[in-house]
């Protein structure tokens, strides 16, 4: 039986293909169980520094201060005593013992641990002749000394010294019911260079919690380890879901094809097109990251989309033949039916392969490494689809054997003539007045769509983890813990950069720091602004008899340095040099909204005010399309500053995280739409070779 149709790529690729199906196949199998040896090398890869725009402004700051101040890769474990007092020796006993168990998992960054337990938390308070102070619970409180037996005056003292070191509501819940832990991690190993294992602090933060929470203790953990370690755990469930979204498939394959055989063979191509990117994955030296956990799914079902064409179209040409075969209407064996098949659906399924390929590698345009990542991850995954799905199939449908050929022709005619209805209603469209209609109604919608759109944010919406479903343990922890706590993980550090010792020596940028804080307290969404500025006027009242009058900034450095000589670079207020002093913002959430108008007040505030400038920098008209912006903001090199000026860096602290990957995202949206729809017509029009086809 010979077709009419025996030109063009599609018959060249029949011969090459068919030619050589039996070495194929078995080239086929081969690569299969080595990618399948290779996808079980794979590894969970997760990290913080992935998730950030590296590049971006605010990274830069990030990476500049990273060891000085962190804040954007925090842990907050909150011990909460269950009847509202935790006053009570029990809970001191407990949160001392967790205190020291958080302190020693690793990656945690001790040098800036701060917690009511830790040295580098202090009270100050005004006495007669003077100051006076010390840590907030004495150091003979020791809750691991066989002796300890607190009284009610040594709570009423640890209270006092709370209020007095201003840490209610940060370090201490507002109600005195339960107190917090702050633990930086360090992203990698300073001597050895080693990353941090996300999942294994997310488990031992979990041993904690099990092992000290109890009847009248609660424990509360947020933060981006835990984060990862919680959607870690989810994606092991995800080998389940996908068994379960086989067995899915597989029911709906066979209520559709009617054949066992017709059932199992898109599957196992589906599957092995899975292993394949996996297996790729593990040869370039990728992981998988949690957050990419889904990749798979995706590349399973768009192989099963194209293996249902595949088969639906060898099934009719076996039943029914094909009017373009030279011999008219009439059934194909099987080899020929996968022939014609092949030939009719490769350009197509490779034009819609590639259109996928294509619009995840425009993803490559947000420069951020998971994103990065994920383009990677599914671009190879959908590319491999066309050997495994539009070759192999066709390969191993060419070897079935179809019995009871009149009887399966049978049913199909009948299962046809029941839905005849369907079809006739939807073939109405075709007609002029419906077809006006339903392009009107499309209109319509797309008008409607338009609006809708310029509404969209980028960014979260809510105030909890989207990553997690709203009711999941880790947002109820940040509920409890934004609820009892003025200040919860959501901030933004802006580092001010001035002269050395700027902090004792001038004065004028001192102001500018303060005024600055002042300008972020007056915007809605902040909560609290803490500034050495601002503990430095504190100290100046109470070197003077705490009056209010003296609640000032001094212009004279020998007052400015005695005010600040107990003030440690450990408080995270200031660098070693003193010439640099972040402005630490605590936010109500991180909503795009409160990010937007936060991060919005900083720069105005920093064009008015700051030392840089906007300057008009060199960008190609391929980055200018990117969403590059000639006109950038620069701020002055910090050695070239002089007294009196400030540099105002955005933003580190993670809600500058959000903001950076908000604002690349943002700039990368239009430039991906317009290459995608780029891409997919020029395919369109080399395929069809007809701009009407096209449109």
């Amino acid at each position: 039986m010979s077709d009419t149709n025996s030109k063009g790529f599609g018959a060249f690729a029949e011969k090459l293909v068919f030619g050589a199906r039996t070495p194929l196949l078995i080239l086929f199998a081969i690569v299969t169980v080595v990618m399948a040896y290779f996808a079980s090398q794979l590894r969970v890869d997760a990290g913080f520094k992935k998730q950030l725009p590296l590049e971006h402004e605010y990274m830069q700051t990030f990476l500049d201060y990273e060891s000085e101040f962190g804040g954007a890769n925090r842990l907050l474990v909150a011990v909460m005593a269950k009847d509202g007092d935790m006053f009570d020796a029990e809970f001191f006993k407990t949160f001392y013992e967790v205190n020291q168990a958080v302190k020693s998992v690793d990656g945690v960054n001790r040098s800036s641990y701060r917690s009511i337990y830790e040295p580098n938390v202090r009270f100050v308070e005004i006495v007669e002749g003077g100051f006076a102070g010390g840590n907030v619970i004495p150091a003979n409180f020791a809750p691991d000394s066989e002796r300890f037996n607190p009284s009610s005056a040594d709570f009423e003292r640890i209270q006092s010294n709370i209020v007095k070191s201003g840490q209610l509501g940060r370090l201490v819940a507002e109600d005195f019911n339960g107190a917090m832990i702050w633990a930086d991690l360090i992203e990698e190993d300073i001597q050895t260079g080693e990353k941090i294992d996300y999942q294994r602090v997310a488990a031992d933060i979990e041993a904690i919690r099990a092992q000290y929470q109890n009847e009248e203790v609660s424990i509360h953990v947020i933060g981006f380890a835990k984060i990862v370690g919680d959607v870690a755990d989810g994606a092991k469930s995800v080998i389940y879901f996908f068994g379960v979204a086989i067995i899915i498939t597989a029911i709906l394959l066979f209520l559709y094809s009617g054949s066992l055989k017709l059932t199992f063979l898109p599957l196992v191509c589906s599957v092995v097109a899975v292993v394949w990117q996996l297996g790729a994955l593990s040869l370039l030296g990728y992981g998988i990251d949690p957050m990419n956990i889904l990749t798979p799914f995706l590349i399973f079902a768009i192989g099963v989309s194209h293996g249902v064409q595949m088969i639906s179209s060898w099934n009719t040409e076996v039943l029914f033949g094909s009017p373009e075969a030279d011999a008219g209407h009439a059934p194909a064996d099987e080899e020929t039916a996968a022939r014609r098949t092949f030939r009719k659906l490769l350009a197509p399924g490779i034009i819609a392969l590639l259109s996928d390929t294509i619009g995840f590698l425009t993803i490559l345009f947000i420069n951020i490494r998971i994103i990065r990542e994920l383009a990677t991850t599914a671009s190879i995954g959908v590319a491999l689809i066309i050997f495994t799905n539009l070759i192999l199939l066709p390969l191993l449908l060419s070897r079935l054997k179809v019995k009871n050929k009149e009887e399966l022709r049978a049913k199909a005619l009948e299962k046809d003539s029941t839905r005849d209805g369907i079809w006739h209603a939807l073939a109405s469209f075709t007609k002029p007045v419906p077809a006006v209609l339903a392009v009107l109604v499309a209109g319509a919608l797309f008008a409607v769509g338009h609006i809708k759109g310029k509404e969209m944010q980028i960014g979260d919406s809510q105030a909890g983890v989207p990553e997690l479903r709203p009711d999941s343990r880790y947002n109820r922890d940040a509920n409890t813990i934004s609820s009892n706590f003025s200040l919860g993980v959501d901030s933004v550090y802006f580092i001010t950069e001035a002269t050395v010792n700027a902090c004792t020596e001038d004065y004028l940028a001192m102001q500018n720091i303060d005024r600055f804080a002042w300008h972020m307290e007056n915007i809605q969404g902040v909560q609290q602004v803490i500034t050495l500025p601002a503990v430095a006027k504190i100290i100046n009242s109470g070197w003077n008899e705490g009056n209010l009058k003296w609640r000032v900034l001094p212009r004279n450095s020998f007052i400015m340095r005695q005010n600040l000589q107990n003030v440690e670079t450990d408080t995270g207020l200031l660098n070693r040099n003193c010439d640099a002093m972040p402005v630490i913002v605590f936010t109500e959430d991180h909503k795009a909204s409160t990010i937007n108008r936060v991060i919005g007040a900083a720069k105005e505030y920093r064009q008015q005010y700051g030392a840089g400038e906007q300057v008009e920098v060199e960008v190609s008209k391929i980055d200018q399309f990117l969403g590059e912006n000639s006109i950038q903001y620069r701020s002055k090199p910090k050695e070239e500053l002089e007294k009196g000026e400030v540099n105002f860096r955005l933003a580190t602290g993670n809600v500058g995280v959000m903001a950076a990957t908000n604002e690349v995202v943002e700039a990368a949206q239009f430039p991906m739409l317009v290459l995608v729809y780029a891409a997919i017509v020029i395919l369109c029009v080399l395929t069809f070779r007809s701009i009407r086809g096209t449109l």
